[in-house]
């Protein structure tokens, strides 16, 4: 009996692709239906944002940075106005600093929805992705009320935030938490213990706590390695440390510890500490300003600086240099997308190509976020 030979192919996976979102683009090498390796063909989203910054000031710049991570942009306005308060000694005013959490931990929420529900359409269940996208309109419709706009919020400010809570916001913004609690655990019974789902993510993907380290995850794809790490509890800032809260971590209860399913888990475990921290901020919220006083031709004295927010990827950086201008000298953004994608390559040798779309999933990438 002969022996069956096979030959290599080198596939393309990219936009095209129903489940690579946006303009991630893979060259996969395969035999058959098990991968050699999928390569990250980055670069097609780049559009010089931290060079823009460079030309367009400091207060000119917080519109920009709603596209580092535009599903996550409060994070990203966050980021970039406390470096600059950190280069001019500026100190935000406490009921700003609430205003800033609150918009920040529904707008995590919002993101986990998109993250979860995609995975689960990626996958192949349908029904999921609606229930989530029904709860995510639902914070946009509060964002929305609060600062605008439902996706590139350009909320925050150089010394706090742009507006306070409209009246009578903040009983909605309850009402919605009382909803939305029993939500989570209906679509846990959804889909979340699904047996096929589990068996679809469980062991896929698997990411030790040392590979962690060394690849510089961050945020829950390095927290579902065990590793308990968030920027909000560990290096605290803003008003955090005023919050009671737990960090959830990934425990292998239905694989190997690490899996595609804990870094699923976790997402839907933040979601409910996230509404945790959303209610004890709304009950406690102080009366007061919400804009510190900046001049406006803002000029922050020579130096530099770097800070670090724990953004709905994970610990988000960013460096930023003066040099006594109203231009800042440099900018850099570090994300998590970005470190998300480097492991890739070395996790997809040996997979079957159905759950490389897992694992893109699992490590919920966003591409502006890689292309800077």
């Amino acid at each position: 009996m002969s022996t069956l030979r096979t030959e290599e192919m080198t596939l393309n996976m990219g936009p095209q692709h129903p489940s690579t979102h946006g303009v991630l683009r893979f060259v996969v090498r395969a035999d058959g239906e098990v991968m050699r390796e999928a390569i990250p063909d980055v670069g097609y989203l780049h559009r010089s944002i931290e060079k823009i910054a460079e030309k367009v000031g400091y207060r000119g710049f917080m519109p920009y940075t709603d596209r580092v991570d535009y599903v996550c942009a409060m994070f990203t306005n966050q980021g970039w106005g406390m470096a600059c308060e950190k280069l001019a000694g500026i100190e935000v005013p406490r009921r700003g600093e609430y205003c800033r959490v609150i918009a920040a931990e529904f707008n995590r929420i919002a993101s986990h929805l998109l993250s979860v529900g995609a995975m689960a359409m990626d996958i192949g269940a349908m029904t999921p992705f609606a229930h989530v996208i029904r709860e995510r309109e639902m914070i946009n419709d509060l964002i929305e009320e609060l600062c605008g706009a439902r996706l590139t919020f350009n909320y925050m400010r150089i010394g706090g935030v742009a507006w306070d809570l409209p009246p009578g916001w903040r009983e909605k913004a309850l009402a919605y938490l009382d909803h939305f609690d029993p939500i989570l655990e209906e679509y846990n019974a959804l889909i979340s213990w699904n047996k096929i789902y589990i068996e679809r993510l469980a062991n896929v993907g698997v990411i030790t706590a040392a590979d962690a380290i060394n690849y510089n995850l961050v945020g829950p794809n390095l927290r579902a390695c065990g590793i308990k790490w968030d920027i909000r509890k560990d290096i605290p800032y803003s008003v955090y440390p005023e919050f009671e809260f737990e960090v959830p971590v990934g425990n292998g209860q239905w694989g190997k510890l690490g899996d595609s399913m804990d870094r699923y888990v976790v997402r839907i475990r933040e979601m409910a500490q996230s509404s945790k921290i959303l209610r004890q901020a709304l009950e406690k919220i102080p009366p007061g300003a919400v804009l510190a006083k900046v001049v406006r031709n803002f000029k922050p004295p020579a130096g530099e600086c770097q800070i670090r927010v724990e953004s709905g990827r994970g610990d988000m950086g960013w460096y930023l240099v003066s040099d006594g201008t109203g231009y800042p000298w440099r900018v850099h953004v570090r994300t998590g997308s970005f470190a998300a994608m480097g492991i890739i390559q070395k996790l997809s040798a040996g997979l079957m190509i159905a759950d490389l779309v897992t694992l893109i999933a699992s490590l919920d990438v966003i591409a502006p976020e890689i292309d800077r």
